[in-house]
């Protein structure tokens, strides 16, 4: 049996994997999948101002939020399905989820973006790609937002512009 882990962030490019993921079972029931959504922890600044118990039922909460949508998915084509919810860096812990499981593959969705974007930010699929010890599949999401396409490089020229100036 192949087994899948599916990262899920809630976001509609993970729902895209998940509809993937789908379309891979029908073809070949052969298929185990694994959804993992990994949640960051608090700031230690942060976490002081609030119970364990009040930090545990928020990351609940919001996992179930993300999850609930792929698991539906996959219950309405009776894909065989196991939730996982971890607490930690995502890539990182998306490699080792996928290492202890013994997973056959990855499977995450991921938005398309320009170079610049891709260079300027920390992206969660390019960590995954470059520590997987299995093959990673990449589903093409949606295209960036207008704002992220414009604003990100305006943003990045507007900060040079403040160097400069701050250089004479």
């Amino acid at each position: 049996m192949m087994k899948i882990l599916l990262p899920i962030d809630g976001s509609p490019n993970s729902l895209k994997a998940a509809k993937h993921v789908v379309n891979r079972f029908l073809e070949n029931r052969d298929i185990e999948v694994h959804l993992l959504h990994v949640r960051q922890p608090f700031s230690q600044h942060i976490a002081r101002f609030s119970s364990a118990r009040n930090r545990a039922a928020y990351h609940r909460e919001a996992a179930e939020k993300a999850l609930a949508p792929a698991r539906d998915l996959l219950r309405l084509y009776g894909v065989p399905h196991t939730d996982h919810v971890e607490l930690g860096d995502r890539a990182g812990t998306i490699n080792r989820i996928a290492e202890e499981l013994g997973v056959s593959e990855i499977v995450m969705g991921t938005a398309r973006k320009n170079s610049l974007t891709r260079l300027l930010e920390d992206s969660v699929t390019y960590r995954v790609l470059e520590d997987a010890k299995v093959p990673v599949e990449i589903v093409a999401g949606e295209a960036v937002s207008t704002m992220e396409r414009f604003g990100v490089p305006a943003g990045v020229g507007a900060m040079l512009a403040l160097l400069f100036i701050a250089a004479d």
